[in-house]
């Protein structure tokens, strides 16, 4: 019974694509191979009989089917045919070679060295895809550059599996959305294959938000009769004055797409009630001078809204995207999108890449493919420089998101950015050197800060010194020096090669001023580099004198060595109870639950040296072993003394005294309580004195904090406020 099933789905299959192929042979404006893709439908039925996997046969008919749909070549379709993402061996790519050839069986072994994360992992959750091998993400461009052709199959594998999960787990689907949200739907906006783009991301929506999808598709549907009837007219009216004007137009209405329409609810805050740009006409011309003789009758026909008109013809977006956006209010007052663009600018705009190839034959150069291959280039040759894996998967990120921003050199070429980048950025964009030596810049002739935000369409010009080095300040992420990537990396590759000496001089300043701030004492420096993975104590000062290790990094490492080791950190949450309250946190001698309470004298934290006092009828008090009224009773001989240790389940918070020492000037303190209650932190009291003759300020306050690492980054923010002169904690 098996067996027969298993037949008919192969008989089906084969037939399928039998009667497609015959479809494409009648079709005068086909080139394709024919003959070819029944042998490669053969190959692969024959590989499938062998295997016992007979969907797969109809899973090749649907990749072939979308690859055709985008105008693509005869070698990229017969490779979409044959290409396996779970099976991939050199007999089989051997097989491929002799049977269709070397290019074919290459862009075969491409598209299975694309995938980045295999699908099927289980153990793999929803939302996962975001922990992308640095290195397995370099291996899928290293195969898009050697034949970008190879993306087009992948993207085209990526739709027919999201269009065919119906049935699989709900887990499995939303990974598989979730994996194309981040990394596939975004690719193929950048390659400028919109007619991918949109339906990756419309389907990937399905899975990810189902309600808000059928909510949006049920609408659509219901309002479709009228949109039609209402835009009917608006074309009718439209095509009559371009005729008049001699201009030959093909108008087409169509719908926003699901997933906009989802995006533009969530960044409006709205229902799809209040959504009334879903009319959308698009203009096809022949000549550019035709598109904007179409864009003048259509705005003297209905009044157009400012703000809502784009020219991307004159300024075409990043993946070469060219047309003219408007939009105005037609018949009746109500809101129309339009879109005007040439035919060869339509197949372009639909299509990106994979244009390429319908229209090389007779053309020298094709600028916007070129520079979509220079564009996977650059990032590959950025990936020998990034310091680490994680650098070159965020940069990568960075690069196929819209949120970009364009600007000048002072000679004219346009140089494109992330979003928030600053001059720095644009430095090291430019060149290492000029980043390096940067001192200043100057934007649209006007001297800015460095931590000046840049916007689209500012010309920059940057001020350098004849020999100079970056700043340390440059690569704090809280000060805002650099947003990209890229500019982070070169600059801590400055200074991890530099004098170690001088590096593991610096680094031990640091670690000293640290110390100090988070109040610790007597701490095993060599414990210390072990916990950090390193040999020697030198090798640790040198990499937090570089930049390579962060004061994160020494708190975090504290917290560990010096609290428990022998259980994992518990994920800890804010509360506003009273410090002591609850299930002790405390082992004595080694046994827990027993009642104690941390001394208000000291304040310990969960990571300092600590010993326990036995009291009469409040439990032990748990002091820090450097605390004065503890040394007191050391010096006696006091038998109150008691061993404990960081042993049982953490508490939720733990009162810690700091100080801050600034100068005095208004607004200092509501600057403070606003970081604290952005950080979340809770303060239960706050003491300032203020010198009038000196105008120095000395604030203590009493905080409620969870660890050490949430100590230090507490610290770090405030001594970056203005007028802040230090800040660190109390211990007397």
């Amino acid at each position: 019974m098996a067996s027969s099933l298993l037949d008919k789905l192969q008989t089906t299959a084969a037939t399928s694509a039998d009667l497609w192929l015959k479809t494409l042979q009648e079709e005068s404006s086909s080139s394709v191979d024919v003959e070819l893709m029944h042998r490669a439908f053969a190959f692969r039925q024959a590989e499938i009989a062998a295997d016992n996997e007979q969907e797969k046969l109809s899973s090749s008919l649907e990749v072939a089917k979308i690859l055709y749909e985008l105008q693509v070549d005869n070698d990229t379709l017969i490779a979409g045919i044959l290409h396996d993402p779970t099976v991939l061996d050199e007999e089989r790519i051997e097989n491929i070679k002799t049977e269709f050839g070397a290019v074919i069986s290459a862009l075969v072994s491409g598209v299975h060295r694309m995938d980045i994360m295999p699908v099927t992992d289980q153990s793999l959750k929803p939302g996962q895809s975001s922990q992308i091998d640095g290195e397995n993400l370099r291996k899928m461009l290293l195969a898009m550059v050697e034949d970008v052709r190879v993306v087009l199959i992948k993207l085209a594998d990526r739709l027919q599996q999201l269009r065919n999960i119906k049935n699989s787990p709900a887990e499995q689907q939303q990974w598989i959305a979730a994996q194309t949200q981040e990394i596939f739907a975004p690719l193929a906006n950048r390659l400028g294959i919109w007619q991918l783009k949109w339906q990756l991301e419309d389907l990937s929506l399905r899975y990810l938000q189902p309600e808000a999808y059928h909510r949006i598709a049920k609408s659509l549907d219901e309002r479709r009769i009228d949109r039609e009837n209402y835009l009917d007219d608006f074309m009718s009216s439209l095509q009559s004055e371009l005729k008049k004007a001699g201009i030959q137009a093909e108008l087409t209405g169509r719908v926003k797409h699901i997933n906009s329409i989802y995006r533009k609810m969530m960044r409006k805050n709205v229902d799809i009630d209040r959504i009334f740009d879903v009319r959308a006409v698009r203009i096809l011309v022949d000549t550019i001078p035709q598109c904007y003789a179409a864009l003048g009758i259509a705005h003297s026909l209905w009044p157009y809204i400012k703000e809502e008109f784009d020219d991307y013809i004159t300024s075409p977006k990043n993946n070469n995207y060219q047309s003219i956006h408007t939009a105005g209010h037609g018949p009746e007052g109500k809101l129309v999108e339009i879109q005007i663009r040439t035919r060869a600018m339509h197949d372009r705009c639909e299509l990106g890449v994979a244009a390429h190839w319908r229209y090389k034959e007779g053309v020298g150069q094709d600028e916007g493919f070129d520079r979509k291959i220079a564009w996977l280039r650059q990032l590959l040759e950025w990936k020998d420089e990034a310091a680490e894996g994680s650098d070159f998967v965020a940069e990568f990120r960075s690069q196929v998101f819209e949120d970009r921003v364009y600007v000048f050199t002072p000679a004219g070429k346009i140089v494109d950015l992330p979003s928030g980048s600053t001059p720095l950025d644009f430095a090291y964009s430019i060149h290492t050197e000029v980043g390096h030596r940067c001192r200043g810049a100057k934007i649209n002739g006007a001297i800015v800060p460095l931590t000046y935000t840049l916007k689209t369409g500012d010309k920059v010009e940057i001020l350098t010194i004849k020999e100079g080095q970056p700043s340390r300040d440059w690569i704090n992420p809280h000060l805002g020096y650099i947003k990209s990537h890229r500019a982070r990396s070169k600059i801590q590759q400055w200074f991890r090669y530099q004098e170690h000496d001088k590096n593991a001089a610096d680094g031990r300043v640091i670690l000293e001023k640290e110390l100090v701030r988070l109040g610790l004492r007597g701490v095993n420096i060599e414990k210390l580099s072990q916990q950090l993975k390193f040999n020697k104590t030198s090798d640790m000062m040198a990499a937090l004198g570089r930049g390579e290790v962060k004061t994160t990094h020494i708190a975090n490492a504290l917290q560990k060595f010096l609290g428990p080791q022998d259980k994992k950190q518990p994920e800890l949450k804010l509360r506003q109870t009273p410090v002591g309250k609850g299930k002790s946190d405390i082992q004595v001698l080694g046994v827990g639950n027993l009642m104690t309470q941390m001394a208000k004298c000291c304040k310990p934290l969960p990571g300092d040296d600590i010993v326990g006092f036995i009291t009469q009828g409040r439990g032990v008090s748990i002091h820090r072993s450097d605390c004065p009224n503890i040394l007191r009773a050391v010096n006696n001989d006091d038998q109150h003394l008691i061993e404990v240790s960081w042993g049982g389940p953490e508490q939720d918070v733990y009162s810690v005294d700091i100080q801050i020492l600034a100068y005095d000037r208004k607004g200092l303190l509501h600057d403070i309580t606003a970081l604290l209650s952005n950080e979340k932190i809770n303060v239960t009291a706050v003491n300032t004195n203020s010198d009038s003759s000196t105008h120095e300020a000395t604030m203590k306050l009493s905080l409620e904090i969870e660890n050490l690492a949430k100590l230090s980054k507490l610290l770090t923010r405030i001594n970056e406020l203005p007028n802040v002169h230090q800040a660190r904690r109390l211990t007397d």
